[in-house]
């Protein structure tokens, strides 16, 4: 009994955990140029919850960090991406850093 207790506590924890992402991954089609890697992260900004954003033109991909116990939906990301003019493939929530991220793909600061 004891031990299933634990499971079930750490099954909890997970699933907090999952839902709290740290930093959700956006693979982006129409990324072309320094400009729209600019314009992505000045919209991304507004969002109260963004702690930072990374964007990766050569991997289509955009990150953003979130605030600690904040969240940004996945329609939000998508309407904001789409209003300026870009088309969100895939949305991954995880808890890598986007440090991490920018040294997997051998991006500069």
């Amino acid at each position: 009994m004891k031990h299933l207790k634990i499971l079930l506590l750490l099954a909890g924890l997970s699933a907090a955990a999952a839902a709290n992402a740290t930093t959700i991954e956006m693979t982006v089609n129409g990324l072309v140029c320094g400009f729209c890697a600019q314009g992505i992260e000045k919209t991304l900004r507004k969002d109260p919850a963004t702690d930072e954003v990374f964007v990766s033109l050569e991997h289509r991909l955009v990150a953003v960090a979130t605030k600690p116990d904040a969240d940004i939906t996945d329609d939000t990301l998508r309407e904001a991406l789409k209003d300026s003019g870009y088309d969100v493939v895939a949305i991954t929530r995880t808890e890598r850093p986007i440090a991490t991220i920018r040294g997997e793909l051998g991006a500069k600061r």
